[in-house]
């Protein structure tokens, strides 16, 4: 079966190739403070390394009769208060001050951003403990706790550099942990790791992209201070005496600021065209990148309770975790339970949910907003806060136990057997990537396959769900398609790895009617075509009566009745169901409030137009 495309989404931007986007560093340079600021750093950087070819003075030589000599051809800008050259310990002074800089950026860095990242990304008992270290060396004097080291250790400006960088490697950590907390919840994070990919992939790709704009002004303010701290230490004589730098020019300049109060223009006018160029070319490559991005999510791995509420062992799995179950069934839940806690103890919203799914099969989870039929869909995914409590007596997938399996093989299960299509597709699709690389990471990472075979595989598929120009929608960007263009790819990636058990919820929800008809018969035909079973998840019969086998119907966490679709609208057993059916039929007078369990009409009001499955039952 063919499914046409939709009317209209191949307009939604000209025909054509996408402008790619230019490079960061091509954009940066479009920036004239950029420039100047780059530029100025570079030439800074320059003449500090190529200092022995510059000058042919020894920067550490003292001689007692060119105390203070003037600006002459020998020394261009003349000698200090014991008669060092002033150019050569500038030039000189550049690779100590610059490099002991560059030592404690590197060691506040190398500190602080794996641990932002563990404690943002992990939370838990990991970022509890990382907080309270933070906040403990936040609270020491840092001066002197530098003061006391170089004292007690060695006079080394480095050593003094790396005590710095573990100073202020806290302040590292909090920017990336909130940098990486207001992103971990994102829907495209969620959907990543619906694809199966590992928490390394995951932080790599897709939050370290959020942490790099703050980190690197953050690194440019602690390269200045590290500056700034670096000459303080050496304007107070500490540090090693044989090493030429700003602050000890500082030092001596302050000493003879009466007699050559010039001395003290040379080391004050670097650290400050350096510091500042540092700070502008900081802003300019953060406009650059983009900034930060923020949304509302909601899901993290859950936390798995072997012990059943209802004080029932959970079935034994057989060999390597797996138990035998009839060989058309693919999916067995019996006693699904998921608790959140709250002040009283621990309140359950998904209350001893039982169901199967067998291949090839459509079960539609059906029931109010609230009534627990997308936390049923996510503790199959692993997809619950880490608060929440999952159990279940049974809970096995193709007869693998899946209660209490360990991330790494949820991951492997996750994306390339049971695929996950979401109801607010533009929302789980990472802006910061074009839709082919988002396609093709799950896809590479689950059949070891490359970028071009990935490529190739992708374009058939996004033909295949109905999108006319598969090349350019795959180089585009998510804010460049429309948002049933973006759930047809969201539904080409759920497929791209053959899943066997596909989990839709409602995705149908942001689309106008006409698109959802159009989604609804590519789930259908997609299922039909590759033998998946589905859990559809919805509100709406009209949706069962299209396109699902057999239905469980929701209400308070606990499924009331489940039956094959076209007994349940012939012949609804609950009340509640009765209630939801007379409720959603067509040319029927306003009902009168309903007690939801007591006060549902026993029969469908005469004269109402049942969905089209209902009508053949």
């Amino acid at each position: 079966m063919t499914i046409p495309p939709i009317a209209g989404t191949a307009a939604v931007l000209p025909s054509g190739a996408i402008p790619k986007r230019r490079h960061v560093v091509v954009r940066l340079l479009r920036d004239p403070v950029a420039v100047c600021a780059l530029a100025m750093l570079l030439i800074i950087t320059v003449i500090s390394v190529l200092a022995p070819l510059l000058t042919d003075q020894d920067p550490v030589k003292s001689s007692l009769a060119q105390t203070l000599a003037p600006i002459s051809q020998e020394h261009l800008l003349g000698a200090d208060g014991v008669g060092r050259d002033v150019l050569a310990r500038l030039l000189y002074g550049g690779q100590t001050s610059l490099s002991a800089a560059l030592v404690a950026v590197g060691v506040a860095f190398a500190v602080g951003l794996p641990a932002g990242l563990l404690g943002g990304y992990y939370r838990g008992r990991a970022d509890a403990f990382l907080s309270w270290a933070s906040n403990f060396m936040m609270a020491v004097p840092a001066i002197i706790v530098l003061l006391v080291v170089m004292a007690a250790v060695s006079q080394s400006t480095y050593v003094a550099m790396v005590v710095l960088g573990l100073i202020v490697s806290p302040s590292v950590y909090r920017l990336v942990r909130a940098s990486v907390v207001s992103v971990r919840e994102e829907l495209f994070v969620d959907a990543a790791r619906v694809s199966g990919l590992s928490d390394v992939r995951i932080i790599g790709r897709h939050i370290l992209p959020v942490v790099q704009a703050p980190s690197i002004i953050q690194a440019a303010q602690i390269f200045g201070v590290s500056i700034g701290v670096q000459a303080g230490i050496a304007f107070l004589g500490l540090g090693s005496p044989n090493e030429a730098s700003w602050g000890a020019m500082l030092n001596d300049a302050f000493a003879n600021i009466y007699v050559a109060p010039l001395l003290l223009l040379w080391p004050a006018l670097i650290i400050c065209l350096t510091t500042a160029s540092l700070a502008l070319l900081a802003n300019s490559l953060r406009d650059v990148l983009g900034g930060s991005r923020k949304r509302t999510g909601r899901r993290s791995e859950p936390k798995y309770d072997s012990d059943t509420s209802s004080g029932h062992q959970a079935s034994a799995p057989g060999p390597a975790g797996y138990s035998a179950v009839a060989e058309d069934v693919l999916l067995v839940v019996e006693n699904l339970k998921v608790t959140y806690p709250v002040d009283s103890g621990r309140r359950t919203v998904v209350d001893g949910v039982t169901l199967t799914v067998s291949r090839g099969q459509v079960l539609g989870l059906v029931g109010e907003s609230g009534s627990g039929k997308s936390q049923t869909a996510f503790s199959l995914l692993g997809l619950l806060p880490p608060e929440a409590r999952v159990s279940a007596e049974r809970l096995h997938f193709d007869g693998l136990e899946l209660n209490g399996l360990a991330r790494g093989a949820m991951n492997r299960l996750r994306g390339s057997r049971i695929a996950y299509v979401p109801q607010e597709p533009m929302s789980n699709l990472d802006p910061a990537f074009s839709i082919g690389s988002q396609l093709a990471e799950p896809l590479r990472q689950h059949l070891r396959i490359s970028a071009k075979e990935a490529r190739s595989r992708l374009l058939v598929l996004l033909e295949r769900v109905g999108i006319n120009d598969p090349a350019r929608v795959y180089d585009s960007y998510p804010h460049q398609i429309s948002g049933g263009m973006a759930q047809r790819v969201l539904i080409a990636g759920a497929i791209s790895c053959d899943p066997d058990l596909l989990i839709a919820d409602e995705p149908t929800t942001a689309l106008d009617v006409t698109v959802q008809a159009e989604i609804l018969d590519l789930i259908r035909s997609l299922q039909v075509e590759r033998n998946m079973g589905v859990i559809l998840v919805t509100h709406d019969f009209g949706v069962v009566a299209d396109l699902c086998d057999r239905v469980a119907v929701m209400h308070t966490g606990k499924i009331l009745e489940a039956a094959d679709v076209n007994e349940l609208f012939a012949n609804p057993q609950d009340p509640y169901t009765r209630m939801l059916l007379s409720s959603t039929l067509e040319d029927a007078k306003p009902r009168p409030p309903l007690n939801r369990r007591t006060s549902a009409p026993d029969t469908a009001r005469p004269g109402s137009t049942l969905p089209k499955k209902a009508q053949t039952a």
